[in-house]
């Protein structure tokens, strides 16, 4: 009996001390807002309330409902993020696709900092905010987690400081890490995420997932979104 007293004892212990972790690690969540995405609103609010007082109202209520949510990503990941948020730095757009909840800043380059707190622009790639294809990356167990549920048709927006690019994924596909011919120059505006493929494989990830979106006409929402957009809603 006092085997079993002490089994149910330590039992006890070791879920309270899950709840008391878990709700830790929630609380980071809703609190712990991306530094690099506040200094966008900020810089991309200062432009907008020369130009329009009202436009930036709307963009810092937007800006308002974007908490981070790393509850699928893994430890190392949240570790890394944390250590990087010390780091200010302007991004160059933020990255959302309202159908997987996914909302990341886009910063220039695929440096370990820039990844560790966000997305990063694939070096040799189109430049954001001109034509051509625009590749980037982010890691698997962390923002880019999300990309597994990507489906065609889903909405992808990206923001820029002074408009908002709209595009719709058009395919997903996995490739060698050797094919770069999926970051190949394109006259129209597209996009192409990368991240490392399987999204759980443990150690160095042996593959590349790609996402692939093309810009839309503005004013347009692609058949079959996923997106809540109606209602108002690379590496390892």
């Amino acid at each position: 009996m006092r085997v079993l007293r002490s089994i149910e004892v330590l039992a006890w212990t070791a879920g309270v001390s899950m709840l008391i972790t878990y709700a830790g690690t929630r609380s980071w969540y809703a609190h712990g807002r991306e530094e690099g995405i506040a200094t966008f609103d900020a810089v991309r609010a200062e432009l907008q309330q020369q130009a329009s007082p009202a436009a930036a109202a709307q963009s810092t209520r937007i800006a308002e409902a974007d908490p981070v949510d790393m509850s699928t990503w893994s430890r190392k990941r949240i570790a890394l993020y944390r250590e990087s948020l010390h780091a200010r730095a302007i991004p160059e757009a933020v990255l959302r696709i309202p159908s997987l909840n996914l909302v990341v800043p886009v910063f220039e380059g695929t440096s370990d900092e820039n990844l560790n707190r966000g997305a990063g622009r694939i070096e040799g790639t189109a430049r954001i905010g001109e034509p051509g294809n625009i590749g980037i990356a982010a890691h698997r167990d962390g923002f880019f987690r999300v990309l597994k549920d990507a489906r065609v048709g889903d909405l992808l927006l990206l923001e820029r400081l002074d408009a908002t690019d709209t595009y719709r994924i058009v395919a997903t596909t996995i490739v060698e890490p050797s094919d770069v011919s999926v970051l190949a120059a394109t006259d129209e505006h597209s996009i192409t995420l990368v991240t490392c493929y399987p999204f759980y494989y443990v150690g160095s990830a042996p593959q590349r997932f790609i996402v692939r979106a093309e810009k839309t006409p503005a004013g347009t929402t692609p058949a079959g979104d996923r997106s809540r957009v109606a209602s108002g809603g690379g590496t390892n």
